[in-house]
């Protein structure tokens, strides 16, 4: 992902673009090959060695912010590590704890010999080692022990794709057509929306297709830069999906809002997500095995339904099933707002559709206006959801 300081995109009207280069272009494939070269050449070595022959590349040349945007998606492939004998922080406290028996200490003198031996002595060490690491947990000073290989034209279709996900950084709200597919795409994207705990309104049917609205980072006012990230790295996702136009209204401080379309028959952007492990919710596998011992005669089931509320849609995570075979469908909200919450229950009003439970985390709140009402289909957690909990829930609603 790319920092705001490296993102460039330009208007037209009431719409913005990302700037995207030609990924076949050879002078862009050139700096992209010589880049990844550099990383590779400099494993084990520190960052500051690192940073240092990048800068020396980059230069002052016209391209230099789109290189420092590569060299940003190449660090982030890259793990760094401090390296030392023992914890720098201990390594300086005991050198220091030395030096001031010894004061004044000089460079080249007995007594620095002297003190580096005794540290040396206490973490098994050698006095040049010892020497050496005293800050190796300085940024600087890290070594980096991997990097995962890229090939220049996956980095620039990478670089391409960060600067579109940069625009969504300030999406005030996401609205995507989705027209009439198959019922694999259509728990794709619901699926996808799910992964990223994105707060959500469905509308449509799967024959005339779905309306689905996304609430954007910039109309949050808690935890707006943590989840302005999941609508990001959501995009790459949809990108994998067939069938759908999307259009963010984007905030701008300098006027009116802009807007950035885009749809699923575009070719520019290019998603990096092959291999996705399957969607897990930990606060859903931490209530499945707290079920085994307290579920009772109450089954839990993963959910493969989507439930059709006449205008609206319902995309529950699972299902509750009683001993005599009735259902409650459970559905665990990643981020959420008390408005957003609201809105939800104000569809299900409207289709007079009461077999269900919601439970939203009180750690994804993303307001701090806190969702006061009692309602006997809702249940905020803190840490975990209790099965006791949804079943006595669940008992009223059969």
């Amino acid at each position: 992902m790319l920092t705001s300081d490296l993102t460039i995109n330009f208007r037209r009207g009431t719409r913005v673009f990302p700037r995207l280069i030609k990924t076949d272009e050879a002078r862009y494939l050139q700096d992209a090959a010589r880049l990844i070269e550099i990383f590779e050449e400099f494993q084990e070595r520190t960052r500051g060695e690192l940073e240092a022959e990048l800068e020396e590349y980059v230069g002052t040349g016209t391209d230099y912010r789109i290189l420092r945007g590569l060299i940003k998606l190449l660090t982030d492939r890259c793990e760094f590590e401090t390296c030392a004998p023992a914890d720098p922080v201990e390594i300086r406290q005991k050198v220091f704890l030395e030096a001031g028996k010894l004061q004044p200490v000089l460079p080249g003198s007995k007594e620095k010999a002297e003190i580096l031996e005794k540290a040396g002595d206490k973490f098994g060490a050698s006095p040049d080692s010892i020497f050496e690491n005293l800050y190796a947990d300085l940024s600087a000073n890290q070594r980096m022990i991997s990097f995962e290989p890229i090939s220049p034209r996956d980095l620039l279709d990478l670089y391409n794709l960060a600067q579109a996900q940069a625009i969504l950084y300030r999406a005030v709200e996401m609205k995507i057509s989705v027209r009439p597919s198959d019922a694999a795409n259509y728990r794709a994207i619901f699926g996808w929306i799910k992964y990223f705990g994105l707060i959500h309104s469905i509308e449509g049917n799967a024959k005339n297709g779905y309306e689905i609205t996304l609430t954007g980072a910039a109309s949050l006012f808690h935890r707006s830069q943590k989840y302005g990230v999941q609508m990001a790295v959501f995009l790459p996702a949809l990108l994998l999906c067939k069938n759908w136009s999307l259009r963010a209204e984007i905030s701008n401080k300098q006027g009116p809002n802009l807007f950035y379309e885009l749809t699923s028959e575009q070719t520019e952007l290019v998603s990096n997500r092959f291999d996705e492990p399957e969607y897990k919710n930990p606060d859903i596998e931490r209530l499945k095995k707290n079920w085994e011992k307290a579920g009772g005669d109450w089954r839990l089931e993963n959910n493969r339904r989507v439930v059709d509320l006449g205008r609206a849609a319902f995309v529950p995570d699972l299902v509750l099933i009683s001993p005599g075979g009735k259902e409650i469908y459970l559905d665990v909200l990643g981020f959420w707002t008390p408005k957003s919450l609201e809105k939800k229950l104000e569809e299900f009003r409207a289709a007079g559709f009461t077999k269900f439970i919601i439970a939203a985390s009180n750690e994804l709140r993303g307001s701090r206006e806190e969702f006061l009402k009692q309602v006997e289909n809702v249940i905020i957690y803190k840490t975990r959801i209790e099965p006791r909990a949804l079943i006595e829930m669940a008992e009223k609603l059969v």
